[in-house]
């Protein structure tokens, strides 16, 4: 690693034990990645993926303290994912025994560190901390310290920022340095796709089920997608970026994207087009059949298959405010069709405190709550990680949900119909 006179001073301890232990890490992080310099960090926020109090995390809540009391803190101001429980979610006695004892019993104290190091403001906990209403969204060109995989890959590929998928701690660390290893998707080189993803479906894919499709195929390389911009209108509007939300999520949890090129809409797809193919890119043909296999590909892990769902979530990633406005007409209008005035199924619609308080300022927001749909600030995941919710058949139509827990995935219309006529699962 060739460090700079600054790096290299850190690194001997010239500013202190902690930090020149953070520096040795970084250092040797870097190098497992074949990093060659440290570069800084240049957005005016972080991102840290670490947001739960898990009682297990004894060491993590140690680390805390020690850059705490050696005055250690973030050189950013940082948002941080979804809190792990909200008494709004339906949960029982049991449920919520292992929550608060067993699992989540330093909320509080590890609350407290997080605002000691730079927590941006008191209600600065979502996974799409890049929405406007939130207020941490990069610049193009920017250098990013964050965690938090879908995050990462919708700054890398949505707005044109620079970030590695990096670990929790990982993050924070080079948010107090200042400086992240130069390697991946830092370098120009990184950022070059290879493979071409053709799309070539008779209607506008499932952005879930596409990401997915996409994310199992190419794993952790980048794709340049041809043939999507003509189902998003050719532009990067708040549909087409509330549409890439999901659609990366899925990439990043289904496979382990970190950026994704899509032509004629995302920034740097705009700004270089085809240049940003390497040779001999492999290619990978997306159809209505493909999408068919991939879907049908998914195992149910409920213990009984054909269980009545008992509890549905959206927005994970958190939902946009133009998602929880247009799931409010769509389910206002099939719960008239059906003659009734409440879903028929717990539903939790997960979105930002910052887009929550903006919905409330809607009149979608009663019609909403009129319709029995809970909307929460919750993190889907950190509620079915309990071994009580495991489970409960839970339906959605995220991918990384249902990736990562027992949560069953649905495409959109389906949940819609679900929730709205009632039934068993298909």
């Amino acid at each position: 690693m060739n460090l700079t006179k600054e790096q290299q001073a850190i690194l001997d301890g010239e500013k202190g034990e902690v930090l020149a232990q953070i520096m040795k890490t970084l250092v040797r992080y870097g190098e497992l990645f074949g990093a060659d310099s440290m570069v800084p960090v240049t957005s005016k926020y972080n991102h840290l993926v670490t947001s739960f109090g898990l009682k297990a995390l004894g060491p993590v809540y140690d680390l805390m303290d020690k850059l705490i009391d050696s005055g250690n803190v973030s050189t950013q101001k940082f948002s941080v994912d979804p809190r792990p429980l909200d008494p709004k979610v339906p949960s029982n006695f049991l449920q919520n025994f292992i929550f608060k004892n067993f699992m989540y019993s330093k909320q509080e104290d590890y609350e407290a560190q997080l605002t000691k190091l730079g927590l941006m403001e008191k209600d600065a906990f979502t996974c799409t901390c890049y929405m406007d209403e939130v207020g941490n969204t990069p610049k193009m060109g920017e250098v990013l310290s964050w965690a938090e995989s879908s995050a990462v890959v919708y700054a890398n590929s949505v707005l044109g920022a620079k970030c590695n998928r990096n670990s929790g701690i990982i993050d924070l660390m080079g948010s107090v340095l200042g400086y992240v290893p130069k390697f991946g998707l830092l370098t120009d080189e990184g950022r070059k796709a290879t493979w071409i993803v053709k799309i070539e479906t008779t209607k506008k894919p499932e952005a879930q089920l596409l990401g997915s499709a996409i994310g199992m195929k190419v794993m952790a390389d980048v794709p340049y997608i041809i043939g999507l911009d003509k189902w998003l209108d050719g532009k990067l509007d708040d549909a087409a970026k509330t549409y890439l939300k999901d659609f990366g999520a899925a990439t990043a949890s289904n496979g382990a994207v970190g950026l994704y090129h899509i032509e004629n809409i995302t920034p740097e797809a705009v700004q270089y087009g085809q240049a940003l193919i390497t040779e001999n890119a492999q290619v990978y043909v997306v159809d209505d059949a493909e999408l068919e296999r991939v879907y049908k590909s998914y195992p149910v892990i409920w213990k009984k298959k054909d269980a009545t769902p008992k509890l549905c979530f959206m927005g994970c990633p958190h939902m946009s405010l133009e998602q929880l406005i247009d799931w409010t007409g769509k389910i206002d209008e099939a719960l008239q069709k059906e003659g009734k005035t409440k879903v028929c199924i717990p539903t939790v619609f997960t979105a930002s405190p910052a887009v929550l308080k903006k919905f409330a300022e809607t009149p979608y927001a009663a019609t909403l709550e009129k319709a029995g749909v809970i909307t929460s600030y919750i993190c889907p995941l950190m509620y079915m990680n309990n071994p009580l919710s495991e489970k409960i058949p839970v339906i959605t139509s995220s991918n990384k949900l249902r990736t990562y827990t027992s949560a069953r995935y649905y495409t959109d219309a389906e949940i819609l119909e679900q929730i709205t006529k009632g039934g068993s699962s298909k």
